[in-house]
């Protein structure tokens, strides 16, 4: 079959694979959707990601498809079903684990191989988020399902309700899928980023109002300038260590910021002590998702909240893939691309 394989930094080759064959437990998956992911973006940079991928490995973690073997004749799972995945399963028996905390487990077991014609699905990852599609789910809606469920994790973990006001740094997928569902609990949303199309596509989504930071410098002025909101939760969905510096001048006394944006590895910020002591902040990250996020995420897209139509703005070919995630790091403005795996 083919696969797209890292091999290291900015290093992305489409090969013909041998199909691995399935142990006890595994299901393999005939790959309808893959969508490229910012995440993926910054692993192809890097070449690796300690935690999630090490080259050679194939490569990508946001999928939906079709059961077509499965070695558990137990299992609720049969082929022929259409299924969405997410890209990790917690081990469900660490400490982390057992404190509900199952986003940062001592032993998450992650999937890669997205960018392929099919995937092997390990017995953890069946048993806890394998997950059926209803009949009408389009594949491409559902695999939506990971980048959403780690939104949902960051939504559950600031405790946002109606009639708050939410300040989102950052208008790319994950910054517009935080303004989705700030939506719809209630929420008056700002949006701060750059892009005409993202900043339309937020408006699109229902944000309140819009701020073009152009080159995203003097953050703070600009925003203070645009909005006269107090604002209640300020959600950093850039990922860098300016932006989590300014967010804690963006939010009101009393209010929560979630640095939500992984910056690179080995950066630092440096953080105003008595602002924060004295206006009382709450400074919090949310990081991934747990099986409990990943099934509210497929409720929110099987409801019709979420819908590829607003995040999906570009199609390729499999053999296309390594020329886009070059022309990714030269500023595609793509928000989400779909990749056809078998065209």
């Amino acid at each position: 079959m083919k696969a797209a394989v890292l091999y290291g930094k900015e290093d992305v080759r489409v090969e013909e694979i041998q199909p691995k064959p399935l142990n006890p437990g595994e299901a393999r998956i005939q790959i309808e959707a893959a969508l490229t992911c910012g995440t993926d973006l910054k692993v192809f940079k890097r070449g690796y990601h300690a935690k999630m991928i090490v080259p050679p490995a194939v490569f990508g973690h946001e999928l939906s498809g079709i059961v077509s073997e499965i070695n558990n004749p137990q299992s609720a799972i049969k082929v022929g079903d259409r299924v969405v995945v997410a890209n990790s399963a917690p081990c469900g028996e660490c400490f982390h684990c057992k404190c509900g905390q199952e986003n940062i487990c001592d032993d998450l077991l992650f999937l890669n191989g997205a960018y392929a014609e099919s995937i092997v699905v390990p017995a953890r990852i069946v048993q806890k988020n394998l997950l059926l599609l209803k009949g009408s789910t389009a594949f491409k809606d559902a695999a939506l399902v990971e980048p959403l469920a780690c939104v949902v994790q960051g939504i559950n973990d600031v405790k946002a309700r109606a009639g708050q006001h939410v300040l989102v740094l950052g208008a790319g997928p994950i910054g517009l899928m935080f303004v989705a569902l700030a939506k719809n609990l209630g929420c008056s949303v700002t949006v701060a980023g750059r892009r005409a199309a993202r900043l339309e596509a937020a408006k699109k989504l229902g944000a309140d109002h819009v701020i073009d930071i152009t080159d995203g410098s003097n953050l703070v002025t600009k925003v203070r300038e645009a909005s006269k909101e107090h604002f209640d939760l300020v959600i950093e969905a850039v990922g860098q260590p300016a932006v989590w510096e300014a967010s804690v001048h963006l939010v009101r006394r009393g209010g929560t910021v979630n640095f939500f944006g992984g910056c690179p590895s080995g950066t630092t910020v440096t953080l105003d002590t008595t602002l924060i002591h004295y206006s009382d902040l709450t400074l919090l990250a949310s990081f991934h998702h747990t099986p409990r996020t990943i099934r509210r995420a497929l409720e929110y897209i099987e409801a019709g909240v979420i819908n590829s139509a607003d995040f999906v703005d570009g199609e390729c070919a499999l053999s296309e893939l390594p020329q886009l995630l070059k022309s990714m790091t030269q500023g595609n403005r793509a928000v989400k691309t779909l990749v056809q795996v078998r065209r």
